[in-house]
């Protein structure tokens, strides 16, 4: 049932944890108006920033009013935004170094900020920061999650694997090793304009690995969604839960780089890609002896 501003008219009850305020926010994402969906992208990306900053310093960062912020926790069921906030802000307490990647992102953010229009310290800035979401990679994703997707690979005829624009050097790279590795691989580089062909030929036994990131390639997407049609199973690599990547997939890697002065890092993403290759190397291995 949608509100008089066209968005969700709820009456459930709050989300008490953030694992539920996150499962919550992706059931209702599609019925949001784009406003709304704007602060649900912000409160899923970044956390930290939504359970430590003020509720000006938010919707500055989130590019909204502060009061589309308190109608987005209303939506959620939240008496205004300080509930939603203290949600996100005890479970991020409880967790020590979850809190440890925050404090740190914000204290770079606001050391490299005293130092705009200078360039001698950029490469300084990049190893900081990617010290930063490199740690948050660590935490975020489990051994569990890499061997689920290890198995998904030995079990695929082929893996076709798309990845474009900011995404295309971690999906060569890995189109390139798991070849070195002995699997099957069909990488969909869309030269000259034919990954649509490159994709046509997917099965239900083959695997999609399909990478992408805000603002999400069309061909990736386009090809995401051939691999549903055609029922091939989906490893999707991406930034959040409310990516186009994540209907449908059967597993999700979420990876966020760095970003210095408006410009993303691909650090965290290409170690995650090569943590892939490599276990699934020395997991084929000894399946093998």
């Amino acid at each position: 049932m949608l509100g008089e501003d066209g968005d969700p008219d709820t009456t459930v009850e709050a989300p008490d944890t953030l694992e539920t305020l996150r499962s919550t926010i992706v059931q209702v994402y599609e019925d949001l108006s784009r406003r709304m969906k704007q602060v649900a992208t912000f409160v899923l990306d970044k956390p930290e920033d939504v359970a430590f900053e003020t509720l000006a310093v938010i919707a500055e960062r989130a590019d909204v009013q502060p009061s589309a912020i308190v109608r987005f926790a209303k939506i959620l069921g939240y008496p205004g935004a300080s509930q939603m906030q203290k949600v996100i802000r005890d479970e991020l307490l409880a967790n020590h170094m979850t809190l440890a990647y925050g404090e740190r992102a914000r204290q770079f953010t606001a050391a490299s900020g005293e130092a705009d229009g200078a360039t001698d310290n950029i490469l300084g800035e990049y190893v900081e920061a990617d010290l930063v979401s490199l740690n948050h990679l660590r935490q975020s994703i489990s051994a569990a999650q890499i061997r689920e997707a290890n198995a998904a690979i030995a079990q695929a005829s082929t893996v076709y694997i798309a990845g474009f624009r900011r995404a295309f050097p971690p999906a060569s790279y890995l189109a390139y090793a798991l070849q070195r590795a002995g699997k099957r691989t069909c990488f969909i580089d869309g030269t000259g304009g034919l990954w649509a062909n490159q994709i046509r030929g997917i099965q239900p036994d083959d695997l999609l690995i399909a990478i992408s990131f805000r603002p999400y390639a069309e061909e990736t997407v386009k090809c995401h969604a051939i691999a549903l049609e055609r029922g091939a199973p989906i490893l999707s690599i991406t930034d959040s839960n409310v990516s186009p990547l994540v209907k449908g997939s059967g597993q999700v890697l979420l990876v966020r780089d760095a970003e210095v002065r408006s410009f993303r890092s691909l650090t965290a993403t290409l170690c995650l890609v090569q943590s892939l290759v490599i276990s699934y190397a020395f997991a084929s291995q000894e399946h093998d002896n």
